[in-house]
């Protein structure tokens, strides 16, 4: 099993090797077209007077230079892909590293009301979410926001298949990135597909033919004019009928160049994308169904959407004055070209969606598939619906944690089971419990967990550890704790979840909390609910004399030679030293 630091450090190194060897190719390109044009001035020079062997060399040598300037633009192209993978190198090796500043931070998708995505850091600064995220279109973004948000247990083991199979293709997945990050968007693909779905043609079918029989007539007068067989009247009167026959449709055509010119690039890079996607071998199950989606029974998904791009292309030569109003005078072209545009949308606006959504998937599990590869000491979930407990784990961590600095405990909790958690400050319940958390939520994507070995029976999660008051709407933060617990209850009672709870109540009083929190945990039993919740209120604990499946867990922290000492490590039983006092003095707030 390679190191995946080590991977990457080669991976760069060989992208910069052949970095050096495009560059070589590029000057010599440069100065080859320079040679080139030189040439045909020289030769233009030397053959002055002699118009036919002037107008040979001009031809001859103009369409050399273009074949290299074409060229040229495929040595930039290759040379601004081989710097996007060593970038994408350099940013496995700093977040390896512990530098996550170059990543997003998934801020936008944060959602207090959000059945646990708060409450566990899965958006934000040094969150889940920007340790994971990869995705390099803005839909590629949503959707694995959308993933990990989900809360969806089903399919589980098929998701695991394809994310296995995806860690395993680093080299591809890695290309599919540096593809994508070439070319910028500022459009987004769902408005491009709405915009697809709802157009109206303009152009009738009846003068489908009428450029084709139009340009054959140009071409007819403009070869009598030369002949002097027709003055050159006609043709300027020709001229201006196709500029008044197009005049017709300008204000369409107009609108349509638009809303193409705001598609162009997005059609660009996903064509590229999804010829990147059909031309790979699969074999698990999901991507295979992903991969049959864009297979058309015709042409492939990418050579339909570079056709249409060559046809944006093709209109585009209106924005040229000069040149436009000659090929609509005499060619009727932009009437041709949206005539063309026109066509490929009625034939394929109902499956660029379904095409946009594969490049779209694919952009949003290459994130988990990267995460996996940079993991290889994390284990798979084994998927048993019908175990008697909900997760059983050896070594569970939490998978941000650096090894050097982690605690890691065997966690099994039964599909009934209630935890209650005790500990002093600072001991590691909240980290517990997020860690917990993150696994549950790992586990349903699919992604394997930071674990030796785990089973688990797939359950939705829901949490309560950070509410906040709301000045804004005037909710108070007890009002809102409450808010956040009736929400729990009337959840669990409609469906299976597992139910973190951090602290509740906090915003009343001692008493009343205790036995408000007593009663919440009686109601959550008598559900058959399984979850943690952690307090310091010892009390809590006497309920597992009370109902069978509520058990006492605890942190440990140990004052040894006047300091204070943190074990993290869960036991059973009930906690019996607290710190608050000992911290207090420590830091000289009271004698």
């Amino acid at each position: 099993m390679q190191n995946p630091k080590d991977f990457y450090t080669q991976q760069k190194a060989k992208f910069e090797a052949e970095l050096k060897v495009q560059r070589r190719k590029l000057n010599q390109s440069s100065f080859l077209r320079l040679i080139v044009f030189l040439s045909i001035a020289f030769a233009i020079y030397l053959l002055f007077g002699k118009w036919g062997y002037v107008v040979l060399a001009s031809a001859v040598g103009m369409a050399i230079f273009l074949f290299l300037v074409f060229r040229h633009a495929d040595l930039v192209y290759k040379s601004n892909k081989l710097k996007a993978l060593i970038l994408c190198n350099q940013l496995e090796i700093d977040v390896i590293n512990g530098d996550l500043s170059k990543l997003p931070t998934g801020e936008e998708f944060l959602d207090a009301a959000h059945e646990y995505s708060y409450d566990i850091d899965l958006f934000g600064n040094a969150s889940f979410f920007q340790y994971l995220n990869r995705s390099t279109t803005k839909e590629g973004k949503n959707e694995l926001a959308n993933i990990l948000a989900s809360n969806n247990i089903s399919d589980i083991a098929m998701r695991q298949e394809a994310i296995q199979e995806l860690a395993q293709k680093a080299d591809w997945r890695q290309h599919f990135s540096a593809i994508a990050l070439l070319i910028k968007v500022e459009t987004t693909s769902k408005s491009i597909t709405s915009w697809l779905k709802e157009y109206k043609s303009f152009i009738p079918k009846s003068i489908k033919y009428l450029p084709l029989i139009f340009s054959g007539i140009s071409i007819a007068i403009i070869t009598l004019v030369s002949l002097e067989i027709l003055p050159f009247l006609a043709a300027l009167v020709w001229l201006f009928v196709g500029l008044g026959i197009t005049g017709k449709f300008l204000k369409s055509i107009n609108h349509l160049s638009i809303n193409t010119n705001k598609a162009k690039d997005t059609f660009q890079q996903y064509g590229q994308l999804l010829q990147r996607i059909e031309e790979e071998t699969y074999t698990s199950e999901l991507l295979k169904e992903k991969q049959k989606n864009i297979h058309s029974e015709v042409q492939k998904a990418s050579t339909l959407v570079k056709g249409f791009s060559k046809r944006i292309d093709a209109l585009d030569n209106r924005n040229n004055i000069l040149v436009g109003i000659f090929l609509n005078g005499l060619l009727l072209w932009d009437i041709s070209k949206s005539y063309h545009i026109e066509t490929w949308i009625q034939k394929h606006n109902q499956k660029v969606a379904q095409w946009f959504e594969v490049v779209t998937f694919f952009d949003a599990y290459n994130s988990l598939g990267n995460f996996a590869f940079n993991h290889p000491q994390f284990s798979y979930p084994t998927i048993d619906s019908n175990a008697k407990e909900v997760m059983n784990a050896k070594k569970l961590g939490h998978p941000l944690l650096r090894t050097t600095n982690r605690i890691d405990n065997d966690f099994n909790i039964g599909n009934s089971e209630f935890f209650i958690i005790t500990g002093a400050n600072m001991a590691g319940k909240s980290t517990f419990l997020r860690t917990v958390s993150l696994s549950i939520v790992m586990s349903n994507v699919g992604l394997p967990i930071c674990a030796e070995e785990a089973n688990y029976s797939p359950i939705k999660l829901i949490t309560s550890m950070r509410t906040t008051d709301s000045l804004a709407e005037g909710a108070s933060y007890f009002f809102s704790e409450l808010q956040r617990l009736k929400m729990i209850v009337d959840k669990i009672e409609k469906d299976t979840y597992f139910i973190i709870l951090d602290e509740i109540l906090k915003g009343t009083n001692s008493h009343d909390k205790a036995m408000g929190s007593k009663k919440i945990v009686q109601k959550l039993a008598s559900q058959n609910a399984a979850g943690i919740i952690a307090t310091h209120d010892l009390s809590l604990c006497e309920l597992d004399k009370e109902i069978d499946q509520v058990k006492n867990y605890f942190f440990d922290a140990e004052i040894i030679n006047d300091e204070l000492f943190f074990g993290y490590l869960l036991k059973k039983g009930i906690c019996s030293n607290m710190n608050a006092s000992f911290l207090l003095k420590k830091m000289e707030i009271v004698e």
